[in-house]
Parts: C-alpha cells; sequence; structure tokens
C-alpha cells in the first residue's frame, strides 16, 4: 500500500468527523515503538482513546498507575505548534511537532538508552 502514505479521513462535505483516529502508518510508528519498549522492559500495558477532537495513545510501566507516556493527535492545531504532542508521566509537555518521529524522538532516545544499560 505504498500509494496510502498521504492518507486522512475526510468526513462528508460540510460535516465534522465523529472521532480523531490514527492513520494505519501511524499507528503502525506506534505500536512498533511500543514492542520495542517493551521488549526492553520500560512498558507493559497501553491504552488508545478516539474522541471528537483528538486520538491518544497511553503507555504504562504498570496497568494500575498514570501512563508514563501520552502520544496525542489534535487535527486543529495543525496549522499551529504542531498535531502531535507528548506528554510525560505527570502530564508536562515533553515535545510539540508537525511529524510524528520527531516527537517520538525523546522516547526513542530513552530506548537506546535502556538498551544500551
Amino acid at each position: 500500500m505504498a500509494g496510502l502514505q498521504g492518507e486522512t479521513i475526510v468526513a462528508f462535505p460540510g460535516r465534522r468527523p465523529l472521532q480523531v483516529a490514527f492513520t494505519r502508518i501511524e499507528l503502525n510508528r506506534i505500536l512498533d515503538l511500543y514492542g520495542r519498549m517493551v521488549a526492553a522492559g520500560q512498558w507493559r500495558d497501553y491504552a488508545m482513546d478516539f474522541t471528537r477532537d483528538c486520538a491518544s495513545f497511553a503507555a504504562f510501566r504498570r496497568a494500575a498507575e498514570r501512563p508514563q507516556s501520552l502520544i496525542e493527535k489534535r487535527p486543529a492545531l495543525r496549522g499551529k505548534q504542531g498535531m502531535w504532542t507528548l506528554y510525560g508521566e505527570h502530564g508536562q509537555v515533553l515535545k510539540r511537532g508537525h511529524e510524528l518521529t520527531g516527537v517520538m524522538a525523546p522516547i526513542e532516545r530513552r530506548l537506546l538508552k535502556a538498551v544500551g544499560d
């Protein structure tokens, strides 16, 4: 499916979509990172939430606590600071951007550090 790289979900003209979702490519990138973090022993569980305004992916160290990382997609912010945001464990914004790969970079660095130890 090489032709689907710029895919977007478009609502019927004049209507807002009922929910924001990740594209297949975005979800594959997120789940690939999640799998590597699980293999490194950093994460054990995840949750996804899809609302009218945003789609989010939360990764947990243990299921009974707040997420260690939260990746959020807000298309309404596409023209401003970027539709992607990475939140830390205490709700602080770690990174914002227009590209998912750049926003996931702090987690990638943490993974490289954990694997190198």
